[in-house]
């Protein structure tokens, strides 16, 4: 790996840094204007849905300019989102845009990986990316948790700049601006991302034309043989792994007895896992036997169901390891085959931002679903054992369509072997 790739990884960690402890932030703060619990999951809801609303465009704008640039212009939109909060506009709305920025984000940040490494080493990369991910997410979410407690904001708000007025006098706005800080970080890291030498022919700017152009790569990922499968457990497990967030949360308040600073902690521990599974599968896993791990999905969903039966911290803690790193040993080489399949097929910035729409539209869905339960204050074992089983029920068709696809191939191939037999 070259200088340019542990920038980027650096860029991408205090980015991500960010976002975690600004999720947690949002949702110290829905608490205090004691907003209704179905609440919670849908300030999620509202950061993927630009996602799903932009995904025809961010593909183009990511391809338009340098990777490096576009990864600025959208970290300063999240800088902007989270400053809003300073303000008091809604948390919802302010971790909107948040979404709006991180969507266009995404596109760069992973097309960048195939412009500048071979196929060969984009597992390894994805492990990299995604390991250096998560432990953001665990330290983002430990961050969250302690700038929510009122200790925490205690101590920072004894800090003060001479002679200038900050106006952070609250102890929301204390974890705010730590985080917006952050931000700026990662922006820093931004300008020193190298300009790989890639170029794109030149991206349409009609609207009409680029939806159209979506729809076609849309349509050409959905129809090859290994990016459907890859593309269909990818978006299976984003929204998993998002509605698993909260119902970490929900669940360490109902059966661990946690504050939320504390509960925070737990989807740390879910992160360890991952980055655990993303390092083991980096090293063990080639991209020719990527689709092997699949059987690891269905493994997953069964080993979520036996947080019903939890009640102690130290039984939460290595149980919530296993699901992560199941997760993660599965996905990254999943992520991996995906990219490449999307790169041979299409530009970078077009096939994640195809990637980024059905892995977000999949949140979109499940969080929704999920919101409903608890607006009808279905019991949370129940909700458990329900999403249990559809990860790991999902993850056996996937498989079986695999299964299918092999079948097909192999059918094709001996249909031609006799052509030519008959042939000669």
């Amino acid at each position: 790996m070259n200088r340019g790739f542990y920038t980027i990884m650096a860029a991408q960690f205090f980015s991500s840094l960010a976002d975690n402890a600004l999720l947690i932030a949002a949702i110290a703060l829905l608490a205090r204007m004691q907003a209704p619990g179905w609440m919670t999951p849908v300030l999620k809801l509202f950061f993927v849905l630009s996602y799903v609303l932009l995904a025809a465009f961010v593909g183009a704008f990511s391809d338009a300019l340098p990777k490096g640039r576009v990864m600025f212009i959208t970290n300063m939109i999240k800088v902007v989102g989270c400053a809003l909060l300073f303000f008091n506009v809604h948390p919802l709305l302010a971790y909107a845009v948040v979404g709006f920025g991180a969507a266009a984000y995404s596109p760069a940040k992973y097309g960048i990986l195939t412009e500048l490494l071979p196929a060969e080493k984009l597992v390894a990369a994805n492990g990299w990316i995604e390991g250096l991910t998560v432990s953001s997410i665990i330290l983002g979410t430990v961050m969250g948790g302690a700038l929510v407690d009122e200790h925490t904001a205690a101590l920072l708000l004894q800090f003060d700049l001479p002679l200038i007025d900050t106006g952070v006098n609250t102890p929301h706005k204390a974890a705010l601006s730590v985080i917006v800080v952050t931000y700026l970080l990662a922006a820093l890291f931004n300008l020193h991302i190298p300009d790989t030498g890639a170029h794109y022919a030149h991206q349409q700017r009609n609207p009409i034309k680029l939806i159209a152009d979506f729809a076609h790569c849309y349509s050409m990922l959905w129809k090859d043989k290994l990016g459907q499968i890859s593309l269909a457990v990818t978006t299976l497990f984003w929204g998993a792994g998002a509605t698993l967030q909260f119902i970490v949360l929900e669940w360490a308040k109902h059966s661990l007895n946690m504050p939320l600073h504390k509960a925070a902690n737990l989807q740390g521990i879910v992160a360890l896992g991952v980055a655990l599974g993303a390092v083991a599968a980096a090293r063990l896993v080639p991209l020719k036997k990527s689709l092997s791990v699949m059987p690891l999905g269905i493994a997953m969903g069964l080993v979520v169901m036996a947080m019903t039966m939890v009640h102690t911290v130290w039984l939460a803690y290595p149980l919530l390891v296993l699901v992560g790193a199941l997760s993660g040993y599965f996905v990254v080489p999943m992520n991996a085959l995906l990219q490449h399949r999307g790169h041979v097929l299409m530009s970078a910035g077009h096939s994640i931002a195809v990637q980024n729409f059905n892995e977000n539209l999949s949140i979109l869905t499940m969080l929704a679903l999920y919101a409903v339960m608890v607006s009808l204050n279905l019991n949370l074992n129940i909700v458990i054992v329900m999403f249990g089983l559809f990860v790991a029920g999902m993850m056996y068709l996937v498989m079986r369509q695999h299964a299918a696809n092999q079948r097909e191939h192999d059918s094709l191939a001996l249909i031609g072997e006799h052509k030519h037999e008959s042939l000669i």
